[in-house]
Formats: C-alpha cells, sequence, structure tokens
C-alpha cells in the first residue's frame, strides 16, 4: 500500500519560508519521478514542483521559480519542498504527488493527503 504523508505545513507572514516534506512508503521510491501540487481555496489543484528519479531535473511553475526548491532524498525515500519569499497567493493545500514514469512529469499514481500552508500579509 502506497502512502504519502506531507508535514512542514503552517503559517507564515509574507517574505517568509517553509520547508515541506513528504515521507514516502510502499514504493520503490527512487524508480518515480515525485512531485509537488498545491490547491487554494475555490480554485483548481495545481502543478508546483517535480523532480525526476535521479534528481537530475526539476521543473517549475512560473509563479514559483527562483523561490521555491523542491529536492529528493532516495535513501531515506523523501522529497523536499523549500518556499521562500512566500506571498499571499501561495496559500493552499499542498499536496505530494508519484508520477506514473521515472523521467516524464504527467499523469499522477498517488497523492499524499495533503498540508496546509497560509501566508499572512
Amino acid at each position: 500500500q502506497v502512502q504519502l504523508v506531507e508535514s512542514g505545513g503552517g503559517l507564515v507572514q509574507a517574505g517568509g519560508s517553509l520547508r515541506l516534506s513528504c515521507a514516502a512508503s510502499g514504493l520503490t521510491f527512487g524508480s518515480y519521478a515525485m512531485g509537488w501540487f498545491r490547491q487554494a481555496p475555490g480554485k483548481e489543484r495545481e502543478f508546483v514542483a517535480a523532480i525526476r528519479w535521479n534528481g537530475g531535473s526539476a521543473r517549475y511553475a512560473d509563479s514559483v521559480k527562483g523561490r521555491f526548491t523542491i529536492s529528493r532524498d532516495n535513501a531515506k525515500n523523501t522529497i523536499d519542498l523549500q518556499m521562500d519569499s512566500l506571498k499571499p497567493e501561495d496559500t493552499g493545500v499542498y499536496y505530494c504527488a508519484t508520477f506514473y514514469s521515472g523521467n516524464y512529469f504527467g499523469d499522477v499514481a498517488y497523492w499524499g493527503q495533503g498540508t496546509q500552508v497560509t501566508v499572512s500579509l
């Protein structure tokens, strides 16, 4: 049974930082690309960042480029999302995700339960 468990969310002031973590189990972690998505109130879930199976390549949404950094540790079965210079529009529930492929950021195979991030003015 695959489980993705996020942690690290919370309340932060604009301009601050948070670091999200996702611990995976029940799968061969190092074989899959991993990513983060978010959903703001009243909006659809959107892509934030993704990283290939070996950590060699990452992709970011334009709205977070230069502020967020995704990383992974295949020895620990974890991925992190370092979020700096946070803005109120970054508020939402952040979800960890496993893609079907190790190299391509296409369909998501598994989702975590989400962690709330709230950025105040």
